[in-house]
């Protein structure tokens, strides 16, 4: 048995298939003690690095990406550039630099690229190399340049924050996916016997409230390097470390943390609701799961996702988090790092319970609220976007933090806060990485996009390759194209998504079966060499209510907003740099007719172009649109830059004054946009 099948089934010792349960409305108590008899054979595994290869518009995404600031980083940004700490200079010591790596690393092996797989190296080297005897590692702290000494576990007080290590631990494990250095498992091993004597006299927050905040971060990687070891000292590790956190299960079932979070965005325990935090802490039921076997974790997690969305969530995908949480209006604004983190988090919880709606949820969150953050070129980013967006300008907006700065709304690589500078990166990257799964001796494509995985199938662990030839999302057909030496006998599985009524699956162009959607399916026979199976989801427009009794257009995974034209100008603030202002060069205030609201599969029209061999996410690249019936309301104008909705009754409709005129209009994916209105009001 090679080495990639040993670190899988190792690996299958920690995760846990189970499907969809219940929400409860009591906090999580936990009594059961983690014990090696709790940790279970996974439904989904990971895929190794590397072994999935982008393609079409996302290999062109993931171009952009190298050529851009992902790939520059270190040459393009001061703080990462200049003496850098995880180079073992006195420079950037802290999260940025293990925040892009965590980006770079995926990107490095997906592209299979030689120039970037060569920088990021450096980092992890020094990182591994440099390890204290005594388990310590990461940048030198000023403790160690002072004295000459090395910090061990009688001087853990002079160390420096946990949090950063929790990044960079990360970052070593996906590196450790893609090559299997054996360096890797004894470096865990041994910093995490350090930090499980360490935590006694310098717990998870002694530095800072970030490392408490996130905690579960760390936790994950216990766990994962436990799936390997099956060193029990590891699972009483990720307990106290999970003590020693917030408490994100126990507020999560208890369900009053949603409800303040809600109501009272002021200055109190405000790292409790920062929407970054609260991404991150979204994992910690499945996580905390994963290592007890309650499955009171699992109903907690249907709870706060469900709470979460209800209270806070925007038509494109994902919750205000501008920082904290802000209510479900689409003016408020949603940090860039809250959407890059919440995608990962339900990654993770994918591969922990299988449930599809979790899934459902991270392709709207992908293809809708991130590409639209960033520059095409993806040199800069907004610090805030906001889901009904119609200018991005300097200004103080709605959000809870900062006024004073002006800042969070341009795009800049460094307006706002640089966090999301350098975390933008993980977005695509570990999307793609999740684009398959594996199961018992078979595969799963759960999430889809253009790529050819190369991978090991079946009881003798057979050889093949699969090119999954699309266009999706943008497209509703997804062949799958096998290439194998030998037939073999393997189980295939397909997610149907729950907004497709009736999914046709064709094998060599033959119906073999419909199914309807919200659940996966499997198709298990004999595969032989140029067999093609395809899935074909068809997209329907239809229309979602949201808050105010707006509604936004939808077609299959895609949320669609007004087409907007830009008025680009560039800018430059003395302390944050370069920045970009996008102001309306059209008109934004229409409200959508009540008979497309009621029956929009009827009142629509859809056009369709070829996607571009150099596909970007703006206006010009959507490969389709929607032309829509409107009016528009000459009341609803801008303030403070906002375009807070027009009072609508219980009706649903607006009754103010509306133009006699019906316009049509275009409607692209939220994605292409800068300027949009997503959720529209409805006249008559």
């Amino acid at each position: 048995m090679n080495l990639r099948n040993k670190l899988f089934l190792a690996i299958a010792s920690v995760v846990l298939n189970i499907g969809f349960v219940k929400a409860i409305d009591k906090p999580v108590q936990s009594t059961q003690k983690p014990s090696k008899a709790n940790i279970s054979k996974p439904y989904y595994q990971p895929v190794f690095l590397g072994d999935i290869k982008p393609k079409g518009w996302l290999l062109e995404q993931l171009t952009v990406m190298k050529n851009g600031s992902t790939g520059q980083m270190d040459k393009i940004y001061d703080k990462i550039k200049n003496d850098n700490g995880w180079l073992g200079g006195k420079g950037d010591n802290w999260e940025e630099t293990p925040y892009w790596l965590d980006g770079a690393v995926p990107l490095a092996y997906q592209l299979n690229d030689t120039e970037l797989k060569a920088i990021v190296l450096k980092y992890i080297n020094w990182s591994i190399d440099n390890q204290r005897p005594s388990g310590y590692f990461g940048p030198i702290t000023k403790w160690e340049r002072k004295t000459g000494k090395q910090l061990d576990l009688a001087n853990c007080e002079q160390g420096e924050d946990w949090w950063p290590k929790m990044i960079m631990l990360k970052v070593i494990q996906q590196y450790y996916s893609a090559t299997q250095d054996e360096r890797v498992i004894p470096f865990m091993t041994k910093y995490f016997n350090y930090q499980k004597e360490a935590l006694k006299k310098c717990p998870i927050g002694k530095w800072s409230e970030w490392s408490q905040s996130r905690g579960t971060d760390n936790v994950m990687m216990v766990q994962w390097l436990y799936g390997i070891t099956k060193d029990g000292a590891l699972l009483e590790l990720a307990s106290l470390i999970n003590a020693q956190s917030f408490a994100w299960s126990q507020w999560f079932g208890g369900r009053d943390w949603v409800i303040n979070a809600a109501a009272r965005p002021n200055g109190k325990k405000w790292m409790s609701r920062h929407g970054v935090n609260v991404a991150m802490g979204l994992k910690d039921p499945a996580i905390n799961f994963q290592r007890t076997g309650d499955s009171t974790y699992l109903k907690t997690l249907k709870t706060v996702f469900n709470d979460l969305m209800t209270l806070h969530g925007l038509p494109h995908g994902i919750f205000s988090a501008d920082e904290d949480l802000h209510g479900n209006q689409p003016t408020q604004g949603t940090e860039l790092c809250a959407t890059v983190e919440a995608m990962y988090s339900l990654e993770e919880i994918i591969n922990i319970t299988g449930d599809t709606h979790y899934i459902d949820a991270l392709e709207r969150m992908t293809f809708n609220a991130m590409p639209s953050q960033t520059t095409d070129d993806y040199h800069e980013k907004q610090y805030f976007q906001i889901a009904n967006q119609i200018e991005i300008s300097r200004g103080v907006f709605a959000f809870t933090l900062p006024f004073d700065r002006k800042m969070n709304c341009v795009l800049g690589a460094k307006s706002g806060y640089t966090c999301c500078y350098v975390n933008m990166h993980q977005g695509w990257t570990k999307f793609s990485q999740n684009l398959w799964h594996k199961t018992e001796n078979g595969l799963a494509a759960l999430i889809y996009g253009p790529n050819t995985l190369t991978t090991k199938v079946g009881s003798q662990q057979t050889d093949v390759t699969i090119e999954e030839a699309t266009n999706y999302p943008f497209d509703d057909q997804i062949n799958f194209n096998l290439s194998l030496k030998k037939a073999v006998t393997f189980p295939f599985q397909l997610r149907i998504p729950t907004w497709c009524k009736e999914a046709v699956i064709l094998i060599n162009g033959k119906e073999y079966s419909k199914e309807k959607g919200g659940k996966i399916i499997t198709v298990n026979r004999t595969w032989k060499n140029k067999d093609q199976l395809t899935l074909q989801l068809p997209m329907e427009v239809s229309v979602s209510e949201w808050a105010d009794n707006s509604r936004a257009v939808e077609r299959g995974p895609l949320i669609y907003g007004l087409k907007v034209q830009e008025k680009w100008s560039e800018g430059t603030d003395e302390k944050e740099g370069k920045y970009f202002e996008v102001h309306p060069a059209s008109a934004w205030n229409y409200g959508l007719l009540e008979k497309v609201s009621k029956n929009p599969v009827k009142e629509t029209t859809i056009t369709f172009k070829a996607l571009k061999k150099d596909f970007r996410w703006n206006l010009e690249n959507s490969p389709v649109e929607i032309i829509v019936k409107v009016k528009r309301i000459p009341g609803w104008k801008s303030q403070n830059g906002l375009a807070y909705l027009p009072v609508t009754g219980r009706e649903g409709f607006y009754k103010g004054p509306v133009d006699s005129d019906i316009e049509n209009v275009t409607l692209l994916p939220v994605g292409f946009t800068k300027l949009r209105i997503i959720a529209f009001p409805v006249v008559k």
